[in-house]
């Protein structure tokens, strides 16, 4: 159950039609046309109304980021918010809007000042209702309850797990491009709730976060000296993941959050090796005379994808989680970086350098199916939604007297619907959480 959030299932039997409706958007095609959709005003008395117009307004920002909804105009409505939230859709009323879906809520106040949202989606066309919940939480986090509502209607729509509910970590650049401070940020997934976790005071690069606690691993510069480190998000705690005589880098989570895998340098050559985050123990993965590193975990935990240069190249290997069976999965032009496992353990994502551009691509894990899906003068750093179907990456463009700016952007599988993520300054590095627990 998620954290601070009491969650419900309504049987709704004050309404005749609960039948489950066959409403649904197939998302296993290239291009996908987005959805009608109405999002009707969340009702409520007093203060509770003003509320309730947000969770609205959030739920429709959601299901429209995505690409595969279009929410209609308010002022098209023909029935009212309270009406049809109260006394159930005039079906007649909303057929000519040509939607297709409708979702109404309302939100009461409890006794000991909790609030009590409920939602309902609708089939339009079917005249039944499709689904139903209801939350009680703190008022404080009528925000998370709007995500967790679009992402309740995203699965019950597309059959896929949604992922507004989340939260983006990222290195927050400014100052010179010389001269850049990096700091460690965090968001949630529509940029509400920025913070900066580091003062600025020492670089940072390649945050990740822990599948499964409140957790982040990521690369400072901490009196010129790279290491590893632990964040805690909840206490502020920071610590060294092993203080190794060579430079440590590159370090990611197992997908049950109790290992990091990681490259370190030492007399000029760079391996990939494990730690077991409960008892500190490292495991050498690789030994070759080449560069290996950005290892990433398959979400069975069972393999592990890292970039080499032992063909003479940057290209994509695959290996045991145990350093054995190391095979190599790419044989394209250009050089293959970064690569990261999908959610789904289907894909991988990788940054390609190619003939003077820079590409974000996928490919499965036996190197079949290679597709691009996004360009642009430096593009890198990919990361999964927690639901496999987006990625977050960065973008660096050329910007005046030599300099550079860095954005966050995040895209469709298919490679539509790209979008740049709002933040305060200059973004890079930004990684995906799991759903917020």
């Amino acid at each position: 159950m998620r954290k601070f959030i009491a969650l419900f299932a309504l049987i709704l039997l004050a309404m005749p039609s609960v039948a489950r409706a066959e409403l649904k958007i197939a998302v296993t095609q290239g291009r996908v046309e987005p959805m009608p959709i109405a999002i009707s005003a969340f009702v409520g008395d007093g203060q509770n109304g003003a509320v309730g117009k947000q969770i609205s307004d959030i739920i429709s920002q959601d299901l429209e980021s995505s690409g595969l909804f279009r929410p209609l105009n308010p002022a098209s409505f023909i029935q009212d918010a309270r009406s049809t939230a109260l006394e159930g859709p005039r079906f007649a009323d909303w057929k000519p809007l040509n939607t297709q879906a409708l979702v109404t809520g309302a939100i009461t106040a409890a006794p000991d000042g909790r609030l009590r949202v409920e939602f309902r989606l609708w089939d339009v066309y079917g005249e039944v209702q499709a689904d139903g919940m209801a939350y009680t939480t703190t008022p404080q986090n009528w925000r998370r309850i709007a995500h967790i509502i679009a992402d309740s209607i995203f699965k019950r729509l597309t059959g896929e797990e949604g992922y507004f509910d989340t939260r983006i970590v990222y290195i927050a650049e400014s100052g010179p491009y010389n001269a850049r401070v990096k700091r460690l940020a965090i968001m949630d997934q529509d940029g509400a709730n920025h913070r900066y976790l580091t003062d600025g005071s020492y670089m940072v690069l390649t945050p990740r976060f822990s599948p499964t606690s409140q957790e982040i691993t990521y690369l400072a510069y901490v009196n010129n000296r790279p290491r590893v480190y632990l964040y805690n998000i909840d206490t502020g705690r920071q610590e060294v993941l092993g203080d190794f005589p060579g430079m440590s880098f590159a370090p990611r989570f197992s997908p049950d959050g109790n290992a990091v895998v990681m490259s370190l340098a030492s007399s000029g050559n760079t391996d990939i090796y494990a730690m077991d985050l409960r008892t500190r123990q490292i495991k050498q993965l690789t030994s070759n005379p080449s560069i290996e590193t950005s290892a990433s975990y398959s979400p069975d935990g069972r393999r592990i994808v890292f970039e080499s240069d032992r063909s003479g190249k940057q290209q994509l290997y695959t290996m045991n989680a145990d350093g054995s069976n190391q095979q190599r999965i790419t044989f394209g032009d250009g050089r293959y970086a970064n690569p990261v496992w999908s959610p789904r353990g289907d894909m991988i994502a990788f940054t390609k350098m190619l003939s003077g551009k820079f590409y974000i691509g996928v490919v499965k894990p036996d190197g079949s199916g290679e597709r691009l899906i996004s360009t642009s003068f430096h593009v890198e750093g990919p990361s999964w939604a927690p639901n496999g179907r987006y990625l977050v990456y960065f973008k660096e463009l050329p910007s005046g007297a030599g300099g550079r700016s860095a954005k966050a952007y995040m895209v469709d599988l298919t490679g539509y619907n790209e979008r740049q993520l709002q933040t305060p300054g200059d973004a890079s590095d930004p990684a995906w959480s799991p759903l917020n627990p």
